[in-house]
Formats: C-alpha cells, structure tokens, sequence
C-alpha cells in the first residue's frame, strides 16, 4: 500500500470522532475530567515497496506497560506549545527520529484509555534515510508494520481476557512474533478505518 502525504491529509482532514477502551468495554473508562493529556506519533514511513508504521517495544522492566508495542509518545508537558510539539518532542526522546525527518500530516480522534489518559494521535510522514537511536531504558526494539497488513480488517482480532474480576475486550494485531494490543491496536484500528472508509 503506498501513499502519499497529500492522500493522509485528505483523508484526515476531520479527525473524525473520538475512539478508546470504551468502544468495546462501554462504562469502562474514569470520568472525563480525570484524564491526564497525551499524545503519540503515528509514524508512517515512506519505503520503496509500500508504506510502513514505526512501532516501538517497550523494555521488559518498566513499571507501566513494560513489554507491551506502542507509538513513540508520553504526557503533554507545560512547556509544550501542543500535541503535536508533544509527540515530536516525545519521540525524539524515546527513539531519536528528529523533527526534521517528520511532515506532520494530520491527526486521529482522541483515543481515551481506562488507565486515564486522553491520547492524541499525530500522525507524520517520515522519508528515509534517517537515523534511529533508541533509549535503551525506554525502547527494547524500534520495527516497521506494512501498512497494507494494518488497514486490512482481516487482521483486527477482537480478545478478552478478565482483569480484576472483569472481563475486558480489546483488539489485537498480530504481526510476526509482535503481538500488538490495547490502545496501540485501537488507534491502527482507527487509522485503518480513516484509510478506508
């Protein structure tokens, strides 16, 4: 699947609505006015034989989601001017991808999660050749996902499992030996979705 910015910015030129946990778990999520604000980069990188999502694992000993496949991305600090400044900034810290080496080309809803935060999903265009540097507490692997395997609806699974006495459903990608869930999934389930309406 190839495309290009000038195809992502028409396609996302309305954020489209708000997605989260609560899409298949409904009453899961805390109050409104208790989230904490985020945002991550959706990387969609620019190869010569299709489009691919930059993805990163996270290290194994982390206290929050060790282990787990994410975007590069954290809270929205007050020295940031936006969430766009946010995610730039986020992954430049996590994996060493500069903003020089990113277009910004739109973005995705606000994607909510039970743990709390309100996540805005930036979507960039990154053109190689560029340099990864990941931080070696933070990033176990940086990898790429073609993005004709993520727009496919074929590989969203829908799983649940219990926790803390209550069942939770979410989508899973699995891709490889990766095993990609929870809200990294549901905001590709989303940019799928905005891909091919």
């Amino acid at each position: 699947m190839n495309l290009k910015p000038t195809d992502i910015r028409l396609k996302l030129a309305d954020t489209g609505r708000d997605r989260g946990d609560h899409d298949l778990n409904p009453g899961l999520l805390p109050p409104i006015d208790r989230m904490r604000a985020a945002a991550v980069l959706v990387p969609m990188v620019a190869r010569p034989e299709g489009t691919t999502i930059l993805l990163t694992k996270r290290t194994e000993h982390l206290q929050h989601h060790a282990g787990q496949i994410s975007f590069p991305g954290g809270r929205i600090e007050e020295s940031d001017a936006s969430p766009e400044d946010a995610a730039l900034r986020e992954t430049e810290e996590e994996i060493g991808l500069t903003r020089d080496r990113i277009e910004l080309v739109g973005r995705l809803g606000l994607y909510r999660t039970r743990t709390g935060f309100e996540i805005t999903p930036v979507v960039g265009w990154v053109t190689p050749p560029f340099d990864i540097s990941p931080d070696r507490f933070e990033v176990a692997e940086v990898f790429e996902v073609p993005l004709s395997f993520v727009a496919d609806p074929k590989n969203h699974e829908r799983r649940s499992r219990e926790w803390q006495g209550v069942v939770r459903h979410f989508y899973v990608l699995p891709y490889g030996g990766y095993y990609i869930w929870g809200a990294t999934a549901g905001m590709l389930v989303n940019l799928a979705e905005r891909l091919n309406p």
